[in-house]
């Protein structure tokens, strides 16, 4: 029995006038500034500490009168974190 032929789609190029310009790729793409990684760890290294020191002064440090709204700052420094890594190209 014969084969049938492979029917082969053609690339859809798009016109030259809607086709988005080369520049605008470029530029687009551009390599994050040098502080953003920098500051990204020391967020996280200071939620990270602002953290355990809280535990393990059961309480006391850093803050004594915030109470428990010193893991919202260790956490909050760590979520501001993540979101600076997320813009990190």
């Amino acid at each position: 029995m014969p084969k049938s032929h492979v029917r082969r789609k053609k690339v859809y190029t798009p016109p030259a006038d809607i086709r988005p310009t080369a520049v605008t790729a470029a530029a687009a793409k551009k390599p994050s500034p040098m502080w953003l990684p920098i500051t990204a760890v020391a967020l996280l290294v200071f939620g990270i500490t602002w953290l355990v020191v809280f535990y393990l002064s059961a309480g006391e440090f850093p803050v004594l009168s915030w109470g428990y709204w010193n893991l919202a700052v260790g956490f909050g420094a760590m979520v501001a974190a993540l979101g600076l890594l997320s813009r990190w190209r």
